[in-house]
């Protein structure tokens, strides 16, 4: 069921019922409901330009007209992208996933790779990686320069 909630800052789209609803908050699910709702005519005005694609007014009208037209534009809305539960990985996670491929990766590498800067990326490893989670941070001198590998738990 489509619920939508009508907020001071506009309208949104809820699947369900909203678990709580803030003071001035107004669910509604029909028509009838939107016609009962204690709404001034501004605030019917106000949602009525915040659509996208519909004329804007500067003035109600009749009110039952702009409640119906309402209610036909807001049921007209797209359903709104479902939110993804995956997590993003975060960005020290990532870095971590660099070192422990069998190439490692240069500090130039994890740079563009996350958009910081050399003296960052050292920061991490030292810092981070080494002394707060203990990881052993390996590097060796190659071709492409200093590389640097996590070490895997049965090398270590």
């Amino acid at each position: 069921m489509r619920i939508h909630v009508i907020a001071n800052d506009g309208l949104t789209l809820s699947r369900g019922a909203p678990a709580r609803m803030t003071e001035g908050e107004i669910a509604i699910a029909s028509k009838e409901e939107l016609h009962a709702a204690p709404l001034s005519g501004n605030r019917l005005l106000a949602l009525w330009n915040a659509l996208p694609g519909v004329e804007k007014r500067k003035k109600v009208g009749d009110r039952a007209a702009l409640i119906d037209q309402l209610w036909t534009a807001i049921e007209a809305l797209p359903e709104p992208e479902p939110q993804s539960d995956a997590k993003r990985p975060s960005k020290q996670g990532e870095v971590i996933a660099m070192l422990r491929r069998p190439e490692g990766a240069t500090v130039d590498e994890v740079a563009s790779a996350m958009g910081w800067q050399r003296h960052t990326v050292r920061g991490l490893f030292s810092g981070t990686l080494k002394k707060k989670l203990g990881l052993t941070v390996a590097s060796a001198q190659e071709e492409r320069g200093r590389v640097y590998r996590i070490a895997s738990p049965e090398r270590a």
